[in-house]
């Protein structure tokens, strides 16, 4: 057995395989390219508003809205340095300044019509580059 270290921990391959499927989804459903830019989560956000404007169900988009959160949680992964945590069935992003963020829970918010994932990634990629800038210290 080696000790070769992993690129991604493990709490990853749950959401990473999810942000991956709904990519796929949008692509070949939506004819919506996502390309895990910060940008592409006003696609998302909107995307979200659309299928809550047809009164679909929740019970029939949850897992929807989990590979959009798992999406968003892969783009704040990717441009913050963060990095999956999971626990009790639970996936998390952490940030390098230490700071937990949820967006599958950010996805649930959005169908409500109380959240973006737009905002979160902001929110969480400005923590980040706050931090690289000597702003951890600012509360």
């Amino acid at each position: 057995m080696t000790t070769q270290q992993q690129t991604r921990p493990h709490a990853a391959t749950k959401p990473v395989r999810w942000a991956a499927d709904s990519v796929a989804a949008m692509r070949e459903g939506a004819r919506l390219r996502l390309d895990y830019s910060a940008q592409s989560l006003w696609r998302v956000d909107r995307v979200i508003d659309e299928i809550r404007g047809e009164g679909t169900p929740y019970d029939a988009v949850k897992s929807v809205l989990r590979g959009f959160g798992a999406y968003a949680g892969e783009v704040i992964v990717r441009q913050a340095g963060g990095e999956w945590w999971a626990t009790g069935g639970e996936h998390w992003v952490r940030t390098p300044d230490g700071r937990l963020w949820d967006p599958i829970e950010e996805a649930r918010r959005c169908f409500a019509g109380q959240g973006s994932l737009r905002l979160l990634c902001r929110d969480a990629v400005g923590a980040a580059r706050d931090r690289g800038q000597g702003g951890a210290d600012r509360q």
